[in-house]
């Protein structure tokens, strides 16, 4: 058997930041099969790698506890119920330690629960990748192991349809020619059909035991996160096409033979993915805010009170208690403590415990909702967290793939157009049209059969679904490395003309034979093929963008053909010119001698190609052009029309080429026909500098702040941002352009990113995240490219497509398509968003309600902390008493009906920047809660004043005066709720009204029976003793009125003067239901009467 060495050195063209235990070597050394260097060599040191083993957890069994309860107790309210809990187990205080530990107890619980389970999901993901089988090559024999132990070096086996489990250079393939067809739909979102090479040494080798010969060393650099950078090589000329990266699938291709150089975590999939973090809402935020300035209000309560009872004691003349033990300088901490446990109510545990639950069960209406179900997928909406609700309530800025999510990446040919006359694509074959050169119609259709990189595929299942198959039998389907190809052989098959194998057949059985493919690349933006006819003919054919062909045409009707190609391009179509040229067998022999040169060439081999390219591709003919529909997905266009009249900004971030991109952005009507396109790419900085190109585009977009109302649209590509987002040089005049970059973005209606990597995606999320406005960031898409950017954003939602689930299982929110987006966030996220802000802002307010008599009645008790309320009273108002009415209206409250929600996207605006958790409303509503906590306290003071005698005689004590205030509040915060809801059903009404009778019942079994478990029972018919009497009946109903009446007021007064456009549209839906209601029940009343005469007629 033949023995063959290799000494390959491949080198990325630009360094990058090394990853893992490497991080100080510039580069590795893979020896192919672990195979170890013959004796005499340099010396031999063994690098480590890491394992194949993918990681997308963020826990694990070890970390779990301490790093979740790190988390948790970041939360202010988490912390400080600890500390108060402490404190009540180390001092003697006025209430049990249990009335904080428990409720913190089951807040921690439920929490840790709760992400504990998430992450169990991921890391059952994680193990279903991790355990899959590869088939390795071992002294040999192919062996089968799992793919995380899959080490650099080894030589693995993949078959046709299977996924890549390392980053692989291609070493041999089933094919002779040592090719191999791959999809990277996963990696940068295009479906197509890739073409990679095998190294041109070892594409012979198509056995084990042969692989198995092989001795070859790998150097090459660590790991870096560019998908688009190119391989150069030293020694032998290997580019990017013989590398083969971890998710893409091997596709029309049997088998191929390669070998693992970077693994795991190192792999450029994984090094795209970003860290998952934990994400807090807005609304958690401001809580976190509000708990702060509650905090410090707990503070200055109970730093007063331990100042005036210093005060009180002091007085040398004052009578106090035996049991109000005088205050000293070393006492006083204790006191101050005591007073911060008995006012710590204040600060709102249970709403946690509440918020928590609101945003777990209401996670449910998302994956309920029918209108989200689609029946093509059988899939629903998915909810991976649930923390995020009210955030899609407050997006401002929204950041989508293209491939896949906004397109369904399936190519359509609509029309072609033969030296400027053009003709809809028939079912059938249609007679020449008598205006077109009958010579040129053969030609451009000859083109159009010829010029591409089509292959024939019998049957192919894909994400379970089969291709090929039709009534039940096979037959062939075409796949290519560009889906317009496909669109445009399809389309030449409906006018019959046919593509079978490597032969194509026109017309009357003329065979063609394939010499040379010029393949497509993006600077070129064009493909030709040179091929010879059965009767010795050589024709070049070539097709491509208009930029790239015009330029390089000698003759044919141009002006014609460019402008129907502008006519398509705005309409949004995908357009392609083509062209020929006759050669003869002399410039034959001149262009092979081009080729053989620049292929064999060892050094500037892509260079040397792009030379030859250039120079066979000239003096052409033009024949036509086509048209090609990329499909939108359905309601693409109107879910991104609702979102620009919701206020939210559009950007289009993908990986596919500008062209492409824009005329989707077109199509999608995130340009429109006006919109002022302005460029940021390679092309343009490579005629005059960055500098520049942004001084010039920002004093454009400047001249829209000037009273032009022009509206404009950013396209820039990946290279461009790479240099707008590093730092300027400190010895330069370049200085820092991101800022200018975000100026030219504000003043833009609509952007697009091409040519993007995963990483820069996240890039360009961060960025706007961080900038001075602090925006709510969206981003959805489909693939694994878009998982960075998904982590990135605010709030990430991943589209259940053809390109795998990573997104999904990535995600914060799974939706099937593109156009659930809308419900999503303006019906759904608008829903969540108004009902937690109440939920928080009447915590707040109920609370301040429930401790501020406390803290009033200390200045009628001398300080000496005395509860106002009973410790059941305490225990319960939060937990049983006022928490089930408002969880149930963050549950179902709907201020505006959900189809209004739709039709109106400006709706959403109102909702905009946290407006309803801003400072002035906060404030309001802890002034609310002070007015009614003081018009409760005094007016039971001034009402009663120890003068109110019960049917037998005895006076009212504190503990009925405590239960009398208590009763008041109780009452009044659940009709200032009931109050506050707009949409009543039966179950609100057995929540609100069952929750004050729950109240009633378990006051009068509490005070009425003698508990024997209790020590003693100081609440023993005060309840009873109260209600016993008709001036306390009296009070109950006047305090309650009197609490609730200026929010009355203000409401009705805010409502005519200054009504918001949700307030006029909540008027004008409630007057027609009103007349539809009075009209109902006149028409009943009219029909009865009438029966009633008609009887009495009879009688």
């Amino acid at each position: 058997m033949l023995q063959h060495t290799l000494n390959t050195l491949l080198s990325f063209s630009l360094s990058s930041q090394c990853v893992g235990e490497e991080n100080w070597v510039d580069s590795r050394t893979i020896y192919i099969g672990h195979k170890e260097p013959p004796p005499g060599t340099e010396a031999f040191i063994q690098q480590r790698f890491p394992d194949n083993r993918i990681v997308s957890s963020k826990y694990t069994f070890w970390n779990f506890i301490p790093k979740n309860m790190f988390e948790q107790f970041r939360r202010v309210a988490n912390f400080y119920f600890l500390i108060i809990f402490l404190v009540q187990l180390m001092i003697d205080t006025p209430t049990s330690p249990i009335t904080s530990g428990l409720p913190l107890f089951f807040v921690i619980t439920v929490t840790a629960i709760k992400q504990g389970y998430e992450d169990w999901l991921r890391h059952k993901a994680d193990n279903a990748v991790n355990q899959c089988p590869v088939h390795v090559v071992q002294h040999g024999k192919v062996v089968r192991k799992q793919s995380r132990k899959l080490r650099v070096g080894d030589v693995v086996l993949v078959k046709e349809d299977e996924s890549f489990p390392c980053d692989l250079i291609l070493l041999s393939s089933s094919r002779d020619d040592g090719t191999c067809y791959v999809t990277t739909a996963s990696l940068d979102g295009e479906s197509s059909h890739k073409t990679y090479y095998a190294v041109q040494d070892t594409k012979a080798y198509h056995t084990e035991q042969e692989v198995d010969s092989i001795h070859a060393t790998i150097e090459c650099e660590q790991p870096q996160p560019d998908l688009y950078k190119s391989l150069l090589s030293v020694f032998r000329p290997l580019g990017s096409e013989n590398l083969l990266l971890r998710g893409a699938t091997l596709k029309n291709t049997e088998y191929i033979y390669a070998v693992a150089i970077y693994t795991g975590m190192e792999t450029k999939m994984a090094l795209n993915y970003q860290s998952k973090s934990q994400k807090r809402s807005a609304v958690e935020k401001s809580m976190n805010a509000y708990l702060v300035v509650y905090l410090c209000i707990l503070i200055s309560k109970a730093l007063i009170n331990t100042v005036l009872k210093y005060v009180w004691q002091a007085d040398p003349n004052r009578d106090e208690p035996w049991y109000n033990e005088r205050t000293d300088l070393v006492r006083a901490f204790t006191d101050f403590l005591a007073f911060m446990v008995l006012f710590n109510y204040i600060i709102p545990v249970s709403m946690y415990v509440t918020v928590e639950m609101q945003k777990f069960l209401g996670s449910y209406f998302i994956m309920w909702d029918d209108e989200m179900f689609d029946e093509e997928l059988g899939e629903r909406a998915v909810v991976n967290t649930s923390d995020l609700n009210e955030e899609l309530g407050q997006v401002e800025y929204v950041f989508t793939d293209k491939t896949g999510t906004l397109t369904e990446n399936n190519m359509e040919f609509i029309e072609c157009c033969v030296d400027g006359h053009c003709d809809l694509v028939p079912s059938y074959l249609i007679d020449s049209c008598p205006r077109v050169s009958a010579e040129h119609e053969e030609l451009f259709f000859r083109a159009l059969c010829l010029c591409h990189t089509v292959q024939v595929k019998e049957e192919e299942t894909v994400d379970g679904i089969k291709h090929g198959i039709h009534q039940g039998k096979s037959t062939s389907f075409y796949i290519s490395s560009s889906p317009d190809e496909v669109a445009l052989v399809e389309g030449m098959k409906r006018w019959n003309f046919n593509v079978t194998a490597m032969l194509f057949v026109f017309c009357f059985l003329i065979r063609f034979e394939l010499l040379e493919v010029l393949t497509f690349d993006s600077v070129r933006r064009r493909m030709s093929v040179i091929v010879r006819s059965s009767t010795g003919e050589l024709y070049l054919f070539c097709k491509g963008a208009d930029s790239s062909i015009f330029p390089r045409v000698i003759s044919g009707k141009v002006d014609q053909v460019r402008a129907r190609v502008e006519h398509n391009a705005v309409e949004g179509l995908r357009t392609l010119c083509v062209a020929y040229r006759p050669l003869s067998p002399e410039q034959y022999q001149e262009v092979c001698h081009l080729l053989s040169g620049a292929k064999l060439a060892l050094q500037d081999r892509d260079k040397r190609l792009a030379e030859a390219y250039d120079l066979i591709e000239k003096d052409l003919i033009l024949l036509g052009a086509t048209a090609v529909e990329d499909r939108l997905q359905e309601k693409a266009a109107d879910t991104i029309e609702s979102l620009h009249k919701a206020g939210m900004k559009v950007w289009v971030l993908t990986g596919d080429k500008m062209e492409t991109a824009a005329a989707t952005c077109y199509a999608s009507k995130l340009f429109r026909r006006n919109t002022q396109i302005l460029e940021l790419t390679t092309k343009r900085t490579e005629e005059q500098s960055l500098h520049d190109v942004l001084f010039d585009l920002s004093r454009t977009v400047l001249r829209h702040l000037s009273g032009d109302c022009t509206d404009y649209g950013l396209i820039i590509d990946g290279a461009t941002l790479s240099a707008v987002m590093r730092p300027g040089q400190e010895d330069s005049n370049s200085g820092n352009y991101k800022e200018i970059f975000l100026e030219i973005c504000r003043n833009c209606s609509a952007v697009l990113c091409c040519r993007m990597a995963p990483l820069q995606k996240a890039q360009i999320v961060k960025l706007i995240k961080a900038s001075e406005e602090h925006p709510i960031t969206l981003a959805i898409g489909d693939g694994a490219n878009d998982v960075s950017m998904i982590l990135e954003a605010h709030v990430g939602i991943g589209i259940m497509g053809k390109e795998g689930r990573q997104a999904v299982r990535n995600s914060d929110y799974a939706i099937p398509k593109f156009k659930h987006l809308k419900k999503m966030l303006l019906v759904h996220g608008h829903y969540y968003y108004i009902r937690i802000s109440e939920l928080v802002q009447y915590f707040f307010y109920k609370n301040v309600c429930f401790i501020f008599p406390q803290f009033l009645y200390q200045f009628f008790c001398g300080f000496s902390q005395q509860p106002l309320y009973d410790t059941a009273y305490l225990t319960l108002y939060n937990i049983s008493f006022t928490s089930l009415p408002i969880l149930l209206y963050s549950l179902i409250e709907q201020h505006i009906n959900m189809d209004i929600l739709k039709k109106d996207p400006s709706l959403y605006r109102d909702i905009a920047k946290n407006c309803l958790l801003r400072w002035p409303i906060f404030i309001y509503w802890t002034v609310l809660g002070v007015y009614d906590a003081i018009v409760m306290f005094f007016g039971a003071y001034f009402l009663f004043d120890n003068t109110t005698f019960t049917s037998n005689g005895q006076m009212f004590g504190n503990w009925t005066f405590g239960t009398l205030v208590f009763t008041v509040l109780v009452f009044t915060v659940t009709f200032k709720l009931a109050l506050d809801t707009h949409y009543w059903t039966w179950i609100n009404h057995f929540v609100i009204w069952g929750s004050l009778i729950f109240f009633v019942v378990f006051s009068l079994l509490w005070g009425g029976i003698i508990w024997p478990f209790l020590n003693y029972q100081r609440m023993y018919y005060v309840f009873m003793q109260m209600l016993s009497s008709g001036p306390a009946w009296l009070s109950i109903i006047l305090l309650i009125t009197a609490s609730l009446l200026p929010d009355v007021v203000k409401k009705v007064i805010w409502r005519a003067l200054w009504p918001t456009t949700t307030e006029r549209i909540q008027v004008c839906a409630f007057i027609p239901y009103s007349l539809i209601k009075f009209a109902s029940f006149c028409r009943v009343n009219i029909n009865q009467h009438a029966s009633s005469s008609v009887l009495q007629m009879s009688n």
